[in-house]
């Protein structure tokens, strides 16, 4: 490794978090490449099972815990955090058959955006330095326990809802790392400034919070719209609302995010028809209709047969009869996810033209649990004539 004197790696810290501004990270901090400082009670959280189905949180869980193993020739690592807060905020009161993604899907995924900047900052490092240098990024897909790593580098503090949070800009932030071989000047970590506030634990719909801190992600919106691929626990169905993407309600109810400022990054605009859709419109979506409309967007990552069931049971708990057509033609869709929550969906709303849909579904149905589903349904109307 090239020695350099303690200016000059006081000159490169700066440039670094110079470069990194001027292409569009609004926060930057730097921290030596050591064990994380909360690792333990990763550990532990893995140990209760509050990872879920999120099986490879636990293969990867000693490169998480161990960076050294991950990048063994890393000295150094940059935390980084892209704004993608917009203006746009939720409808005064949810209405008829309106749902909600979470706004970090509006727009493009951000993945190779951060990917292409920290290629251009590990790039301008490089010259700067004018030796070798080793450097590897990541942006939210690697074995990196990122909030970690930003907290110790200054960028904020873990807040308790499990965010990192920015004492002046909030916790609207996309987080990359960018790991280096060579030695830097480092930040100081932040105090906890959450205090004696729980807002975001007392607003969360499916207390998913174990206790501060602490996030039980079996319970959580995000986790139970895009993580799990099969069927939707159904005791936890009527606490998803109108969520069909992932949620933001512990973020929205964050103090420190009533001031946050909006992104000027014009790829993290909603999409049309992105910001509060329309729910039936989505529930005919074909599988290349799907491709198509979510190219390029994180959306992406739950599939259509995913984001279909996600949708069906939030028209389910609109309570809408308007929605009752639309779910009836879900009952013919080729994939037994679609049609068993769409099922669960009718005996929701119940009515007439829900029943007689469920039962003629029922008589051609041959999926098990998508006719256990229906049987349940049928009774559930029953309650609702």
């Amino acid at each position: 490794m090239k020695s350099m004197p303690a200016r000059t790696i006081a000159q490169l810290s700066l440039s670094i978090k110079e470069d990194a501004q001027r292409l569009g990270f609004e926060l930057v901090g730097i921290s030596p490449v050591r064990p994380p400082s909360h690792e333990s009670s990763f550990a532990d959280w893995l140990r209760r099972g509050f990872a879920g189905e999120m099986g490879y949180m636990a293969r990867t869980a000693d490169l998480r815990r161990r960076p050294e193993e991950l990048v063994p020739w890393a000295v150094s690592v940059v935390s980084l955090g892209l704004n993608y807060h917009t203006a746009y905020d939720r409808p005064g009161q949810a209405k008829g058959t309106e749902g909600w993604i979470s706004r970090y899907a509006w727009g493009d995924d951000y993945h190779d955006l951060m990917k292409r900047r920290l290629d251009s900052l590990l790039a301008k490092i490089i010259v700067f330095y004018d030796g070798p240098v080793e450097g590897r990024g990541f942006v939210d897909s690697g074995p990196v326990l990122e909030r970690n790593f930003a907290g110790v580098a200054g960028l904020g503090w873990i807040g308790k809802n499990t965010n990192l949070i920015s004492p002046k800009k909030g916790s609207w932030f996309f987080l990359g790392e960018l790991f280096l071989s060579i030695p830097l000047a480092y930040d100081k970590p932040m105090r906890d400034r959450c205090g004696g506030c729980d807002l975001c634990i007392k607003a969360c719909p499916t207390q998913a919070f174990v206790g501060p801190y602490i996030l039980d992600a079996r319970r959580c919106i995000s986790y139970l719209t895009i993580e799990i691929k099969g069927w939707m626990p159904r005791h936890l169905r009527p606490l998803i609302g109108n969520h069909i993407f992932g949620c933001d309600i512990c973020q929205e109810i964050c103090p420190y995010n009533v001031k946050a400022r909006s992104s000027p990054e014009a790829a993290f605009e909603p999409r049309d028809g992105l910001h509060a859709p329309e729910l039936t419109t989505l529930l005919s979506l074909s599988e290349e209709e799907f491709r198509r409309r979510f190219r390029g967007s994180p959306v992406r990552r739950a599939k259509r047969r995913g984001f279909l069931r996600n949708v069906a049971v939030a028209l389910g708990n609109s309570g809408s009869p308007q929605a009752v057509p639309a779910l009836a033609r879900a009952l013919l869709d080729d994939e037994p996810l679609v049609r068993g929550h769409a099922a669960w969906a009718l005996g929701r709303i119940g009515g007439g033209y829900a029943a007689r849909a469920l039962r003629e579904r029922l008589d051609l149905e041959a999926d098990p649990e998508v006719k256990n589903e229906l049987e349940q349904a049928i009774a559930e109307c029953g309650g609702h004539q």
